[in-house]
């Protein structure tokens, strides 16, 4: 037992929210953590793992219950319900896997817990072992978030701008939607304040951002906090390389497009040429705005790769995709996103601007017209268009529709105007700083090894 558990050194029990935008960075820091000589086990929903294949050469995968086993979220009447079941189910089972696994040979010290399941804190501490939360968002977004659950931020807001520190100043629509909407999903809200509701007992603080990419709004943090950033959490394939076969993100809940050669269609088109459009796997758009968005892309006479669901491609204006078609778009129903990022066609990237897809352009170099639709989106587009300069923000009409004529004239801008030009520099910047944090030595690499030698001692 000792020379394993010295071989091994810590035993790390990852404990990810239950969606694939907080599975997939979790996962990703599990391979860091294994390839620096430390167990993990990643543990998803019994649901989850009936729905996909989830397999790691390196990490292991296993199960607990979120009281949904059968259907997943779609079972529950309302967040409400979903997130207390979660919370009565989820400790029970999480204090069985931990059990089991104490009885083996190598025996768990630490839970790496997403920050949206903070009941897992007092999980781990009825056990005696450490805990770690772990936040998907940016730090800017989470430090809102802080100010909001301890009444340094009143709601609704009403002084204007917000200055928190570490921020640049902040209008209402710069916010977070849970906020800046005041009365918008109070569930969620609340989700998100809770975020904060043990913070202060946790052993550590992780986040998927970078040191250089927030280093104001970090300082801050680290004031109230022990808060250390691990990111960014996309495959070392992308970034360093020093993670063998670490070149995709493993979990995908969304059927792939088997007919798709979207990558062979990419590498048929000239350097910087192509506009990629994908909004996420949780954005729904209405069809007016679909329309907007179909007749923009025409208007600006661009290449464009468009991830689209099949409910969303019945929404295209009529015979929108036998005009444009001519090789000079293509539609699929998902799309292997880091590939498409990385290819050398890749001139702009339509998002609505998630934080993971946020990180990813900015890992990979690509500047942004960003069209966010709610949570941090809106937060995140302030930080690319104003702090980090390498995209735009679309501008949206008093019916809440961004016209064909804001997304055309935002297009050419990224593409071939002046302020793109200038957005390229920052991208290549972004780009260069996120392969510094991860590689040997890094902020990121650094603060990883302090956090693997604090669980060894």
């Amino acid at each position: 037992m000792d020379k394993q558990r010295k071989a091994f050194g810590a035993h790390v029990l990852a404990l990810p929210f239950p969606s694939q935008g907080h599975i997939n960075p979790m996962f990703q820091f599990c391979k860091r953590l294994v390839s620096k000589g430390t167990k993990a086990t990643l543990a998803i929903t019994n649901y989850i793992s009936k729905s996909t294949s989830l397999k790691s050469s390196t990490v292991t995968v296993d199960t607990f219950s979120d009281g949904y086993d059968e259907g997943g979220f779609a079972q529950a009447s309302s967040i409400d319900e979903c997130l207390e079941r979660m919370e009565a189910a989820g400790s029970k089972t999480l204090a069985e896997l931990i059990q089991k696994h104490q009885k083996s040979n190598n025996p768990i010290n630490c839970i790496v817990y997403d920050s949206f399941l903070p009941w897992a804190l007092d999980v781990a501490k009825d056990f005696g072992i450490l805990g770690a939360c772990f936040f998907t968002q940016s730090c800017a977004v989470n430090f809102v978030y802080y100010y909001a659950h301890h009444g340094l931020l009143t709601l609704p807001v009403s002084t204007l701008p917000v200055e928190i520190p570490g921020l640049p100043p902040l209008g209402l629509p710069d916010m977070p939607s849970f906020i800046s909407v005041h009365g918008s999903y109070p569930a969620y809200l609340q989700l998100l304040l809770n975020q904060f509701s043990n913070v202060e007992k946790a052993d550590f603080v992780l986040v998927n951002s970078y040191y250089k990419l927030e280093e104001k709004v970090v300082d801050e943090m680290t004031k109230v906090c022990p808060m250390i950033t691990i990111g960014p959490t996309i495959p070392s394939f992308y970034l360093d390389k020093r993670i063998e076969n670490d070149s995709n993100y493993e979990l995908n809940l969304f059927q792939l497009d088997p007919s798709s050669n979207c990558i062979d269609w990419l590498n048929t088109k000239p350097a910087g040429s192509v506009v990629y459009l994908a909004f996420g796997s949780m954005v729904y758009l209405p069809e007016k705005q679909i329309e907007e968005l179909a007749m923009g892309l025409k208007n600006s006479n661009f290449y464009f790769l468009w991830v689209a669901k099949a409910s969303e491609q019945e929404k295209l204006p009529k015979k929108f995709v036998q005009e444009t078609f001519d090789n000079k778009g293509l539609f699929v129903t998902w799309s292997p996103q880091l590939k498409v990022l990385s290819n050398k066609a890749m001139g702009c990237f339509l998002s609505h601007g998630g934080w993971n897809s946020t990180i990813e352009a900015l890992s990979l170099g690509v500047p942004m017209v960003i069209m966010p639709q709610w949570t941090d989106q809106s937060m995140n587009a302030k930080f690319v268009e104003d702090v980090w300069e390498m995209g735009l923000r679309v501008k949206a009409d008093e019916n809440g529709i961004v016209r064909r004529e804001e997304i055309e004239g935002c297009l050419r801008e990224v593409m071939e105007g002046e302020k793109g030009k200038e957005m390229k520099k920052f991208t290549n910047k972004w780009k260069d700083l996120a392969m510094e944090a991860v590689c040997e030595g890094g902020t990121s690499d650094s603060n990883i090894n302090d956090f693997i030698s604090k669980l060894n001692n």
